[in-house]
């Protein structure tokens, strides 16, 4: 109904004007016409619609402006045709052109044709002022009609369509103005003909439009890449902790179907209370991981067949904290740890840790506590037999308004027979737990045979007694590893701790954990014997020991640790040892590093040696892999990542660490701000990349120039910051013209010629004081002067092509 209303009208609008036809001159109004055809095929792709725009408007404001509404009405609806089929990237759609040329374009022009001469007629008002307001009228007229069709087909809100896809544009509508403005005062002084010359301003509008929109969708990929860089490492998180999550299952083998089932309850009424997208995500992270914190509660106290002591129960307490402690690490975005840490509240006020009650127990908390509790009480355990699923319901049913939420307990009494379906049909999907319990038959003796003494075991009581305290001190000993390796996200801490843990399991001389940088095994830890030689070693792929092992993700026992790449070649490098044993370490994302241990005696290693590497293998290259994250983190939120210079923040923790030991040691300080200027010049005729790389350069040169103790940032833009203890004035001078120096050379390495300079500032401690904004602001004053001393703007080439000036910038 809407586009048959607009369109009729459109319709008639052109009939009427085509039957009252009439031109002050007809060669104008071909010329008129023949640029604004040519205009239209400049066209835009819009964003986030399908729809294009073009710079046609300038000549509808010219023809509003001198000539006839048929003539103006006839080039512009000929021109939005033209628009419509030029280049078109799939075949047009009659309806949408017929509405784009009748419904909006027809409409528009006669809708402004007459605002423009009514109020010239009317307000006696001055020719730029009414060109402004037909523009706005014109911009309204051409954009709101597409944007209440987007809405009644897509169901949008017409406000947020037309805001999003069109409002962006309203500037170049009032450019347009400006420009239509100086070409009708050229005409009235030197006749229409000079028109022709507006030819390339429509050219120069047309690149702005698209270096415009670039900007804009460029923009679009970074945030949506972004977005997807934060999914991402949530996913990752996630996947870490349920890694570490499978630690539980070994200990309490109840624990994997019931956090599954626990998740399909909690999901199913979190829905039904309207939590939001945000609470609904950490529920279900927190319904897997809420029993994390159990790994710090002893295997012996999990599984206890019978009723826990006072003191047995204290320890058992303290799996909500921790669990909550170690999430706590885990960057996710939304709130799990506040869930996790207050499962075992109740409402009356009587749970713990922290005896919360009622409304002060999170949402997702409340969810978690109900069916955590019916599906234990339904569920086997090692102290009690499972209750029949309604009789455990009536056990929740009877602490509703005491232990639980009654909102929660009454949905789970609704449909907790439907749930508990569901959580059957789910279990299909689940993946296997951990084969804790699996034996393996096959494989009687190695090819090479048992170390001797270790081939037949014999059965007496003391050797009996040997073995079970060995499985206990193993199992204690990958307790306390397991938990020691999420407790850091330090790369040397983990390792250290590693180092140490490990001597418990597997004795050896030398220990060497190899990370994979650049493509090559470099050693991140080395422990014991060798330490200078296994420091020296840079393994290629597929290189001796450790380079087979990472490539082909196999570990190698008893292997000859001469043959290591490094130092095999070379006689000057003899090592002492005769046994390795090497794992590969898998991530997420492929080989991490090598673990390799080192022995001096021959086979020194056995299969449950290989054995107890393998078993932690995976948390070991998890844990690395989140510390080489959070190190590179680290790195990227200190470091300016254009120039590789330290950055603002970086230089603010060092600035005032200087000036507490200038103040402590009664030293002085020098802090030289510089600017580069006329760097924009050097953007706008030679585009962004060429300013970045001027950039590069410039910040190389100014860390070479400085003394080895001085600090170098970069402030951000073409600003940067040289921090240089006992610095004097007149040194600080001289380093200054230097300096300058180096600008010119790195612009004329660009331009050819002279074109940027450098203004520097100086401020000294601690005779302009001790405080750090103080400083920096009082040598960004004195920056300020002398740029205003000796700054000349140079003038812009002409020959250069605007078209040079684009790119992404990062400047």
């Amino acid at each position: 109904m809407f586009i048959g209303v607009t369109a009729a009208l459109g319709v008639w609008v052109l009939g009427h004007a085509m039957l009252h036809w009439q031109s002050a001159s007809l060669p104008r109004f071909f010329c008129y016409l023949l640029i604004a055809v040519l205009a239209s095929s400049l066209k835009i792709q819009l964003p986030g619609i399908d729809g294009t725009m073009s710079v046609n408007f300038l000549f509808i404001l010219l023809g509003v402006l001198e000539m006839s509404l048929p003539e103006t009405l006839l080039i512009g609806c000929t021109a939005s045709l033209t628009q419509c089929v030029w280049s078109a990237r799939k075949r047009p759609d009659p309806a949408k052109v017929f509405f784009n040329v009748f419904s909006m374009m027809a409409n528009a022009i006669a809708l402004s044709y007459f605002v423009f001469h009514r109020l010239e007629r009317v307000l006696a008002a001055s020719t730029p002022l009414l060109l402004v307001i037909t523009a706005l009228i014109f911009f309204l007229a051409n954009t709101l009609p597409v944007s209440v069709i987007i809405s009644l087909t897509e169901g949008k809100s017409p406000r947020k369509v037309w805001s999003e896809c069109y409002f962006w544009s309203f500037p170049y509508y009032l450019v347009g103005a400006a420009v239509v403005f100086l070409v009708d005062f050229v005409n009235k002084h030197t006749g229409w003909q000079t028109t022709l010359l507006v030819l390339p301003v429509i050219y120069w509008v047309y690149r702005s439009y698209r270096l415009y929109l670039g900007r804009l969708e460029a923009e679009k990929i970074h945030v949506e890449t972004e977005k997807r860089h934060v999914e991402d490492v949530a996913k990752l998180h996630l996947r870490t902790i349920e890694a570490l999550a499978l630690a539980i299952e070994a200990k309490d083998h109840t624990t994997h179907k019931h956090l599954q089932r626990v998740r399909v309850y909690a999901l199913a009424i979190a829905r039904d209370l309207d939590f939001s997208p945000e609470q609904i995500e950490a529920l279900r992270a927190a319904a897997l991981l809420h029993d994390i914190g159990k790994l710090a509660v002893p295997e012996h106290i999990i599984n206890k067949p019978g009723r826990l002591t006072p003191e047995e129960f204290e320890k058992m307490k303290i799996h909500p904290v921790v669990g909550s402690e170690i999430l706590e690490r885990v960057a996710f975005p939304y709130p799990v740890a506040p869930i996790v840490r207050s499962h075992h509240e109740r409402w009356d006020g009587s749970g713990y840790p922290d005896g919360l009650k009622g409304e002060q127990i999170p949402h997702g908390a409340r969810v978690l506590a109900a069916v955590d509790c019916l599906d234990a009480l339904a569920s086997h355990r090692q102290y009690r037999p499972a209750l029949p699923l309604d009789d455990a319901m009536k056990e929740v049913a009877k602490l509703s308004g005491k232990s639980f939420d009654p909102a929660v307990v009454a949905i789970l009494e609704r449909r907790y027979r439907e749930l508990e379906a569901m959580a059957h049909s789910s279990e299909g999907t689940v993946e296997p737990g951990l084969s804790v319990q699996v034996r393996v038959d096959r494989g009687e003796r190695p090819a090479a045979g048992f170390e001797q003494g270790l081939a037949a075991p014999t059965t007496n009581e003391s050797d009996f007694l040997s073995s079970i305290a060995s499985a206990r001190q193993e199992a204690q000993t990958m307790f306390e590893l397991s938990q020691d390796l999420g407790n850091s996200l330090s790369l040397g801490e983990t390792l250290s701790v590693l180092s140490m843990r490990l001597r418990k399991l597997v004795p050896y001389d030398s220990m060497a954990v190899f990370v994979l940088r650049d493509g090559f095994l470099v050693p991140e830890l080395v422990s014991g014997d060798n330490f200078r030689l296994l420091s020296s070693l840079k393994i290629g792929p597929g290189e001796g020991i450790c380079g087979w092992v990472a490539e082909n993700r196999k570990p190698i026992v008893n292997g000859d640790p001469a043959m290591e790449a490094g130092y095999a070649p070379d006689p000057a490098k003899i090592t002492t040892q005769r046994s390795v044993l090497a794992v590969p370490l898998d991530g997420l994302n492929g080989v991490v590093g090598v673990l390799a241990m080192y022995r001096a005696e021959r086979d020194a290693f056995n299969a449950d040696h290989l054995r107890i590497l393998l078993a932690i293998s995976s948390k070991i290259a998890l844990s690395m892999e989140n510390a080489l994250k959070y190190q590179q983190a680290e790195n990227s939120a200190t470091t300016d990542y254009l120039t590789g210079l330290p950055n603002a923040r970086s230089l603010f923790v060092h600035l005032s660490r200087e000036l507490t030991r200038c103040r402590r040691t009664g030293t002085s300080l020098a802090v030289m701000v510089c600017d580069v200027d006329n760097f924009k010049q050097v953007n706008d005729l030679y585009g962004h990349l060429e300013g970045d790389n001027l950039l590069k350069d410039f910040s190389a040169q100014l860390k070479e120039c400085c003394r080895g103790y001085d600090y170098v940032a970069r402030m951000g833009g073409d600003e940067f910051v040289v921090v240089a203890p006992g610095l004097n004035p007149e040194a600080s001078g001289e380093k200054a013209s230097r300096l300058n120096e180096l600008a010119i050379e790195a612009g004329r390495k660009i331009a050819g010629r002279n074109l940027v300079s450098l203004s520097v500032g100086t401020a000294f401690c601690p005779q302009d004081g001790f405080d750090v904004e103080r400083l920096l602001a009082e040598a960004d004053r004195r920056m300020y002067s002398m740029k205003q001393l000796h700054h000349t703007e140079p003038a812009p080439e002409p020959e250069l092509p605007i078209s040079r000036a684009r790119g992404a910038t990062v400047n």
